[in-house]
């Protein structure tokens, strides 16, 4: 058959030059760039992929100043073309979702063990800070149960809010203002990736799992107990719950599942008839009125019946100077806000997300981040805690009709006349209803069908979403969310160090070639072995990739070996996938053309990147390996390939000839 090494002719009917092939082009090597240049265009692309000064290019100084005016506060942008005919529409959305917010924040206020008035304080400043920064028409803003059940969780572990609920409150305060600072840095330091790493798996587990915790949590207002476990895992709270049995309250148990059912009961008839969903949507407003008429008028709360109490009347009171930086727990409140900070915005820019799709638009999730970020730090100063996009409120907000941010400002309104005149009307609201609302609303979290489907589509995510939930209800919301992540992080290391290889094979009368293992009438080619490297080449996968290789080569020549073929004679390395490449790399493709020089084949590379080829050519592997032994295609480099085999195949036929008729 003759060397594999014999030297590809520069000129012939594949076309001239180096790595020709068919159509007569060769595998170019991109012109030199600067360090500088390079580093510079790396992170503009990982920091700045949207290019957000695009905008500002050839423009006016004047201009420009109105764009960047428009950029920050983008209530600026659609605030001059606003029409009245989209007021209606947001009027009504306002009005719908504030009986929604008014209940919810006092439930979700009790849920972090602060007063039930935050809830409605955290109900007023925020929305108005996101209507006027925010970049999502559907959003609507307000606290949120697993925010809410978190902080009281890992606030809790650092002081106990009965013991000191003074120091409580204030390091609620301090713990909305580092997770305000928090999403305000990562949008501004355009850092926005680092919430990626939660998948999707990864919320669907922890949300499941944070609403069960929710849900056994109300267990203490369902029963009328006074004292119950700060533990939020699954057997603590049992534990809480049946060592006080003689405690239980019927009284209070009886009240809360029939408001529990009513609420069910409403959202069954809205999801049966999606343009009724503003029964849903008034259901927790109207289970306060009538159990609080009803509580009144039987004086219940003589029984056994826990009631809310006193609300002070009045807006939002400063609170600047209650934010707590003591040392001894400034570590406890930072890492309570940057948990907290990442589920709010993971929870809110993919409700934003979801609902921009339904109606053609497109949001930024910097610029999200920093509206999110400035709406805590504005709410820290002004007595909130926590805020965010919670799906229940955003999806009424939607179903309602809006039509922009105008509708967070209503519902601001309609919580501030609220404070001013009606929080006295609150004074009889059972606690019992409110863990019945709070329910309610988790169990629409629990979303088993999601999980369902991450099992058919894809096993290891749906482990992510099970260790995730297992994690939380069995442990700690904290336990949870780190094992999820760690798994989905795992993964992606696992991604790295272990990529792909295929081997390719022709589809029938036609140039392609695809993997034949998804290609079962994909042949392989004889002589030659095609491999694709599916991912860029690190020092995480280097020397597995040339194992991998080596083995390939093994089994390919037991292969033809046990089928007496043609024997071996070309590696096709298909290098269209391998975007990137290290120093470790390299060396990788030095010592894999080391090992098949001495199995005597001859190494063929194809459609390396622009980095890849930049990087090749100034290691001197480009001199190696010869460059006109670099393809554009597969289907080039199996031509030249072939015409070797075919050149090789007449000279030794050739050969053989002569030394016949010299005898």
């Amino acid at each position: 058959m003759g060397n594999a090494d014999d030297t590809y002719p520069s000129s012939n009917k594949y076309g001239s030059g180096s790595g020709s092939g068919c159509g007569g082009q060769r595998v170019a090597i991109p012109p030199p760039q600067p360090f500088v240049t390079s580093l510079k265009n790396t992170l503009k692309e990982t920091l700045f992929p949207d290019d957000p000064l695009r905008q500002f290019k050839n423009q006016p100084r004047r201009r420009k100043l109105v764009l960047g005016l428009q950029y920050i506060f983008p209530i600026l942008e659609w605030g001059p073309r606003y029409r009245l005919d989209s007021f209606k529409s947001d009027l009504i959305a306002g009005i719908t979702i504030a009986s929604l917010a008014i209940p919810q924040g006092i439930s979700y206020a009790k849920l972090a063990n602060l007063p039930p008035i935050l809830g409605l304080y955290s109900s007023f400043v925020p929305p108005l800070v996101y209507a006027v920064m925010g970049s999502s028409r559907d959003l609507a803003v307000g606290t949120v149960a697993v925010g809410s059940l978190l902080m009281g969780s890992m606030l809790g572990s650092v002081v106990n809010s009965k013991d000191d609920p003074k120091l409580y409150l204030h390091l609620a305060f301090t713990a909305t203002f580092a997770a305000g600072l928090f999403e305000a840095a990562l949008g501004i330091f355009r850092l926005g990736f680092i919430v990626d790493f939660l998948s999707h798996a990864t919320i669907v587990g922890f949300m499941s799992g944070a609403a069960t915790v929710v849900c056994l949590q109300q267990l203490k207002g369902i029963l009328g107990l006074d004292h119950f476990t700060h533990a939020t895992d699954i057997i603590s709270v049992m534990r809480s719950v049946f060592s006080q049995t003689h405690k239980w309250r019927w009284e209070s148990a009886v009240l809360g599942c029939v408001f529990l059912f009513y609420l069910m009961l409403a959202r069954y008839f809205s999801k049966k008839k999606p343009k009724l969903f503003w029964i849903s949507a008034m259901a927790p407003l109207t289970s306060v009125i009538m159990a609080t008429i009803l509580v009144y008028f039987t004086h219940a709360e003589k029984h056994g019946v826990q009631v809310i109490g006193e609300l002070k009347k009045g807006i939002n009171p400063s609170s600047i100077m209650d934010l707590n930086f003591d040392s001894k727990y400034l570590t406890g409140a930072i890492k309570t806000g940057i948990v907290t900070g990442i589920i709010a915005l993971a929870e809110g820019i993919a409700v934003g997300r979801s609902f921009a799709m339904f109606k053609n638009y497109h949001i930024d999730g910097n610029k999200e981040m920093i509206a999110f970020g400035m709406m805590n730090i504005a709410g820290s100063c002004t007595s909130c805690y926590l805020t965010a996009g919670p799906f229940s409120r955003s999806a009424v907000n939607f179903n309602a009709g809006c039509k922009t941010a105008v509708s967070n400002i209503v519902m601001a309104l309609a919580v501030m006349i609220t404070l001013l005149f009606l929080t006295p009307l609150f004074h009889y609201t059972p606690i019992v209803v409110l863990s019945s609302i709070i329910i309610a609303a988790m169990l629409g979290l629990i979303d088993y069908e999601a999980a369902i489907h991450l099992w058919h589509v894809d096993k290891f995510d749906f482990l992510v979403c099970i260790s995730a939930y297992v994690g939380v209800v069995f442990a700690s919301i904290e336990v949870g969310l780190v094992l999820a992540v760690g798994l989905s992080i795992m993964r992606v290391l696992l991604f790295v160090a272990r990529p792909k290889t295929l081997v390719l094979g022709n589809i029938p009368d036609s140039k392609v070639y695809r993997n034949i293992d998804q290609y079962q009438n994909a042949s392989n080619v004889p002589g030659i072995l095609i491999l694709e490297i599916d991912s860029p080449i690190y020092f995480a996968n280097s020397n597995y990739l040339r194992e991998r290789i080596a083995r390939w080569i093994d089994d390919e020549e037991d292969r033809l070996k046990s089928l007496g073929e043609t024997s071996l004679q070309y590696i096709v390395l298909d290098m269209s996938a391998v975007g990137n490449i290290d120093t470790s790399g390299i060396s990788m493709l030095n010592e894999v053309k080391k090992i098949i020089d001495r199995r005597g084949l001859k190494l063929v590379m194809v459609n390396p990147g622009a980095e890849v080829m930049k990087k090749l050519n100034k290691s001197k592997f480009l001199e190696t390996i010869g460059q006109e032994w670099m393809f554009l295609t597969v289907g080039e480099a199996v031509g030249a390939c072939n015409y070797m085999l075919h050149t090789c195949t007449q000279k030794f036929n050739s050969h053989e000839s002569n030394n016949y008729n010299n005898v």
